[in-house]
């Protein structure tokens, strides 16, 4: 019987590497998609390739890194155990699909897509799981969307790892990879194109490059070889209204093999080719953006996410007004406070672009522990108001922005939280400007958002340097503190709001975790407001037990932001959920499809749907004209959704596009505040 047992023992053991390293697989209508590691098994530190394979039907295809005129690139988003890191998709040389007048970079038949995977120096476990969600889009005439979640399981052995299955085939992929290159290149701009001259290089027969990012160059129009004895040159006809970027990256293509290209540009500020304006950022010129930078910075102090921090300015200017001080040092401070934060925020988004993340404006609304942090602060600011707790002056220059005090560096503080909590509403106005400055230089870029904060600030520095204004102000007495304390009662709605939208982001059961880290939030606040009828010890230990219910509450808030998120966001009647693929098949189809990008922060948004959006005259007007609506929710961020916002121009929501029943016209862009007689007359022009 033991003699059994251990037979079957080693039996087990001997299936166990085949087993756990089985290839996991899925099939769409017209591709077959495998995940599968070269190895059989993991060594601590010693990193190893996985190769996505796409077998595609007889006619069908799939797209590269930049899929050109029409597409989307695959995608892989990798579940790893601690410690492990995934690579960027390294992407084969892709071919040319011209279909008159679009140009596409893709793959055919079969393509290996592969990834590196570094394993910490140490691991603990006897296997690990590797898991990874693919999305791709598969074309033909038309276009289908595809996903898959596969994983497949590894063994750890302190070992060298054997070679898969699939380690030829890999290995066979990565020798046709993008080479360095052994020449030399240089890349100078003119007013229509790009030249692209090689030096060193062998004369070649054919030679193509494929630019890395789309809106450089026009993809379909031919790229003009030239050679002289030392060298060859390639004349790229640069993308009509694209912002040329500084440096030029992609694959140049020299008789069938690829070489990776990075290059400065020399004259990359020159103007690129006049065309007809068409709405959004490439319509727009330096000082038309920087006036639609003013107004908007102007419009956003009518934006309910603001009015609550704004009506404490006033509240001050009255005190200082009546005390004689004079606020106009108080309101430049305050100028300073928004123009330094929005200055702030377009220098992270301009870091955040350079190192490859795909955001837009608002972004910072997507993050869960940012909304978390946003509700304990206004939570804490609305138990200030009420009278729970009063700060001291070394607190009120860290950033007490509600007690009333009147230290500059309180004013300054003031207006970077007015900007924090300004930036998810997006003005009229805005989008454009938006759009414009951050297709730009850094100054530029820097510079309109510098004049977007002006437009904010400057009705308080109007009302500051005015004595005659100042004087049209109550004078302060018992009213004032009453105001100061229903100022709290907004606050508190925006703790509501921002709870509601961690819900969305988060789930429901994060909520409820939520609500209690705000409970602690609020019981350290009133022991701190305790605290100071009190005097040793007893006040010490207030102190310290008000310090610890606080950061107990941040850690509970925190822990629940990082949660996974509980199913998709959920799509109101009679919309489909935002697709590409869905919708180029819709737009090759000759449907016409409307395209709502929203996000529940985005007050500006809930405004347009309630206004015009979700009208019965309009939802009657959209079924009778046969439009598909679809709803691109930017509530947490998306990546697909952030790329198909830029590739309009824009750097944020709302975004309204209408596409009519031709599918090479170009869309109609609507404008971002509605109303439902302009939804009717887009409709009616279809």
């Amino acid at each position: 019987m033991r003699s059994r047992a251990s037979a079957l023992l080693v039996c087990l053991l001997a299936a166990a590497p085949s087993q756990a390293s089985r290839t996991p697989s899925a099939e769409s209508k017209h591709a077959r998609v495998t995940l599968a590691p070269e190895v059989t098994s993991i060594r601590p530190g010693q990193p190893f390739w996985v190769g996505l394979r796409l077998e595609l039907d007889e006619n069908w295809h799939t797209y590269w890194k930049n899929p050109g005129d029409s597409g989307l690139p695959t995608t892989i988003r990798w579940t790893l155990p601690e410690g492990f890191v995934a690579s960027a998709i390294h992407w084969p040389l892709p071919h040319r699909f011209l279909i008159d007048p679009l140009m596409s970079y893709a793959y055919a038949d079969e393509v290996w897509l592969l990834t590196e995977i570094r394993p910490p120096s140490q691991l603990a476990q006897a296997e690990v799981a590797i898991a990874a969600r693919v999305d791709w889009l598969e074309c033909e005439d038309v276009c289908l969307p595809g996903q898959a979640r596969l994983d497949f399981t590894l063994p750890v052995r302190a070992v060298a790892p054997e070679r898969s299955e699939h380690a030829a085939v890999i290995e066979r992929f990565r020798a046709r990879l993008p080479a360095t290159p052994t020449f030399s290149a240089r890349a100078a701009a003119a007013a229509s194109s790009v030249t692209l001259t090689v030096a060193g290089a062998a004369r070649p027969r054919e030679a193509y490059f494929f630019p890395a990012r789309a809106g450089v160059i026009e993809h379909a129009l031919p790229q003009e070889l030239g050679r002289t004895a030392m060298e060859f040159s390639l004349s790229l006809p640069r993308a009509v209204n694209g912002a040329l970027p500084e440096v030029l990256e992609g694959v140049l293509e020299i008789d069938g093999k690829g070489f990776e290209l990075k290059l400065p540009i020399a004259g990359a500020a020159a103007a690129p080719p006049a065309t007809e304006a068409t709405p959004g950022a490439g319509a727009l010129t330096l000082a038309p953006a920087l006036g639609l930078a003013f107004v908007g910075g102007l419009i956003l102090n009518l934006m309910p996410c603001v009015l609550p921090v704004l009506s404490l300015k006033v509240m001050s200017f009255v005190r200082q007004g009546a005390e004689g001080r004079g606020p106009l040092r108080h309101a430049l401070a305050f100028t300073a406070g928004v123009v330094a934060f929005f200055l702030g925020l377009a220098g992270a988004l301009l870091a955040l672009r350079a190192g490859g993340e795909q955001i837009g404006w608002g972004f910072q609304l997507q993050s869960p522990g940012f909304v978390v942090f946003m509700a304990m602060l206004f939570l804490l600011l609305s138990l200030n108001l009420l009278g729970v707790f009063e700060v001291g002056q070394s607190l009120t220059a860290a950033g007490n922005l509600a007690a009333g005090k009147t230290g500059l560096a309180g004013s300054f503080w003031n207006g970077a939280l007015a900007t924090l909590v300004a930036t998810p509403c997006t003005a009229p106005f805005m989008g454009s400007a938006l759009g414009f400055a951050l297709g730009q230089s850094a100054a530029v870029t820097l510079l309109v958002f510098g004049v977007l904060g002006l437009g904010m600030a400057a009705p308080y520095v109007v009302l500051a340097s005015s004595p005659a204004l100042l004087t049209r102000l109550p004078r302060p007495g018992a009213w004032l503190e009453r105001f100061k304390q229903a100022m709290a009662f907004p606050l508190l709605g925006t703790v509501a709001f921002l709870v509601w939208l961690f819900g969305r982001q988060v789930g429901i059961d994060a909520v409820g975790w939520l609500l209690f880290a705000l409970l602690l939030v609020a019981f350290g606040g009133w022991a701190y407001g305790q605290a100071a009828g009190v005097a040793g010890t007893r006040r010490a230990l207030m102190l310290g037990s008000a310090g610890t219910l606080a950061v107990a509450g941040l850690l509970v808030g925190m822990q629940q932001a990082q949660a996974t998120p509980q199913g998709e966001l959920a799509v109101s009647d009679g919309w489909v959920a935002y697709s590409p693929g869905e919708l180029l098949a819709l737009r090759a189809a000759g449907t016409p499809v409307f395209v709502d990008f929203t996000a529940d922060w985005c007050l500006s948004c809930q405004v347009n749907e309630r206004v015009a959006l979700e009208r019965e005259a309009v939802r009657e007007r959209f079924r009778a004209k046969g439009v598909v609506l679809m709803k691109a929710d930017w509530t947490r961020r998306d990546e697909t959704i952030t790329r198909a916002l830029l590739d309009h121009g824009r750097q944020g929501v709302p975004l309204y596009v209408l596409y009519g029943r031709d599918p090479q016209a170009p869309p109609r862009i609507l404008p971002e505040v509605l109303t439902p007689g302009i939804v009717l007359a887009a409709l009616d022009e279809l």
